[in-house]
């Protein structure tokens, strides 16, 4: 059983300064990092980093095939993997010194996917493996139909969330992953906000009540409700320094439990763990954990116990 992973890849171009630059000015940057970014490229590195057969289906430019070698480096297939003349999408990332973000976004080769290249590359696929999919590339209605026409479980994590995603044919989602901003933006009342995540929750079972649904709070742990269960999972206390790729090392990391036959609670246990990890460490991928050191951890504890 493998995951195939249709996803974004952007490079980060991380620039930290005194302030955001304002119209007309010129700024001088205190510091420069170039970074592989992309909610699809983080989430391919923590399934892998789980122990996951992971294939990534992404675009990327014929001029940074060094994205595709980091991919390998980290356990990621890549023969779905395109090489394309148009540039790599990337990120403009502005990091003032009071810690404030503001992020300029080029969709590039992710927004470029065919319908014709996307179907070979689900001909692929078994009944029983899985697509993990987000909403930075192009063609994601034809992506979940495809996996439905296959037979695969679907995990959905909609960000960025877009109106688009309203229209989405989700009776072909298995998996629905959204923090508090997705949620609000699909239960699209007014009335309710990410102060009342159990009130989402309900909500978002209603309005789709096939679905298993994650509902990620950050600090506060995590909810999850099918037609059978719910549940409540706090999140692990720990020095938070930064959160860049929790969320995606939370995805990856649930999504490999339950590959390999786990529980549902189980399954949130283990991300919530492997989140934690991660915003203990600066970086996106560079910060998600391999499965060797959560289980290395957890063997620690039981002999100290």
């Amino acid at each position: 059983m493998k995951v195939f992973n249709f996803g974004s890849i952007n490079i980060d171009h991380i620039y930290r300064i005194p302030h955001f630059v304002r119209p007309g000015e010129t700024l001088a940057s205190e510091r420069y990092q170039m970074m592989l970014g992309g909610k699809g490229a983080n989430q391919s590195i923590a399934l892998a980093r789980a122990g996951v057969m992971v294939q990534h289906i992404g675009r990327i430019s014929y001029h940074d095939e060094w994205i595709c070698r980091k991919l390998q480096k980290n356990g990621v297939g890549v023969y779905c993997l395109q090489h394309v003349d148009e540039p790599t999408g990337h990120a403009i990332i502005q990091v003032s010194d009071v810690g404030e973000n503001s992020i300029l976004l080029f969709g590039g080769a992710n927004h470029g996917f065919s319908k014709l290249s996307l179907t070979e590359y689900f001909d692929n696929a078994q009944p029983g493996d899985w697509l993990l999919l987000q909403n930075e590339c192009n063609l994601t209605e034809d992506a979940l139909r495809l996996a439905k026409d296959q037979e695969m479980t679907v995990a959905f994590n909609p960000a960025p969330m877009t109106n688009d995603v309203l229209n989405l044919p989700m009776e072909c989602v298995d998996y629905l992953i959204v923090n508090e901003i997705e949620a609000e933006g699909l239960v699209n009342d007014s009335g309710l906000n990410a102060e009342q995540p159990k009130a989402l929750l309900e909500q978002l079972h209603q309005r789709y009540p096939h679905l298993k649904i994650v509902l990620t709070l950050g600090k506060q742990g995590v909810l999850y409700k099918d037609t059978e269960q719910t549940l409540a999972i706090p999140a692990e206390v720990v020095d938070v320094v930064d959160t860049t790729a929790a969320g995606d090392t939370f995805i990856g990391y649930f999504i490999q439990q339950l590959v390999v036959g786990e529980s549902i609670k189980e399954a949130l246990e283990m991300a919530n763990r492997a989140a934690a990890i991660t915003v203990q460490t600066l970086g996106a991928s560079d910060s998600i954990p391999h499965i060797t050191q959560l289980i290395n951890d957890e063997h620690s504890e039981v002999i100290n116990a």
